[in-house]
């Protein structure tokens, strides 16, 4: 009976011990490394330019030369293809937007118990155009000048050509408690 008892005891063991080194295996199969995207490319092939390089470093009066063999022929030179002149355009390239758009006056307050910031501004429109979708972004700082945060805002409305507009207490988002100073510059725009 001791017998029969011992070797029941040592069965269930192991199949205790067989779910344990199937967990083992998987975590160290997955802890190998995977193939790599390197391992899957093709190594470039020489471009006939360079074909054409290489094989004219090589000195022909430098091999040794059979009696029966005829002399070898000097390598053809490759030349790249003419590039296409595009026609010179003689109009000037257009400014962006943002080139005559300027923020004329700023000041800010807090509101929403001291944490938001209200900015209001004037935008200057120069252009010969009316613009839209201007984005602006402020950085705020202390009152030492040590910078804290950088907030920006999409203005999704339209500013009229050689005109100017006044924005009254908008808001860019939350800033620190400590914030004192604000400094807001134009970062893209639309033309409309």
């Amino acid at each position: 009976m001791k017998m029969l008892g011992w070797t029941s005891a040592s069965s269930q063991a192991r199949l205790l011990v067989l779910p344990a080194i199937a967990i083992a295996g998987c975590a160290t199969w997955m802890m190998l490394p995977g193939r790599s995207d390197a391992e899957s490319q093709t190594t470039p092939t020489l471009s006939a330019v360079l074909y054409a390089q290489s094989a004219s470093l090589v000195d022909p009066a430098a091999a040794p030369a059979d009696a029966d063999a005829e002399p070898p022929t000097p390598p053809k030179e490759v030349t790249a293809p003419a590039a296409a002149t595009a026609p010179q355009e003689t109009a000037a390239p257009a400014k962006p937007p943002i080139d005559g758009l300027t923020i004329s006056s700023q000041t800010w307050r807090r509101g929403g118990l001291g944490s938001k910031a209200l900015v209001t501004f004037t935008l200057r429109n120069a252009n010969d155009y009316a613009v839209k979708d201007i984005e602006i972004a402020c950085a705020f700082a202390r009152r030492d000048g040590s910078h804290l945060t950088d907030r920006r805002r999409v203005i999704a409305d339209t500013v009229s050509m050689k005109s100017r507009k006044t924005y009254s207490g908008m808001l860019i988002g939350f800033v620190n408690v400590n914030a004192n100073k604000a400094k807001c510059s134009l970062v893209t725009a639309s033309r409309t």
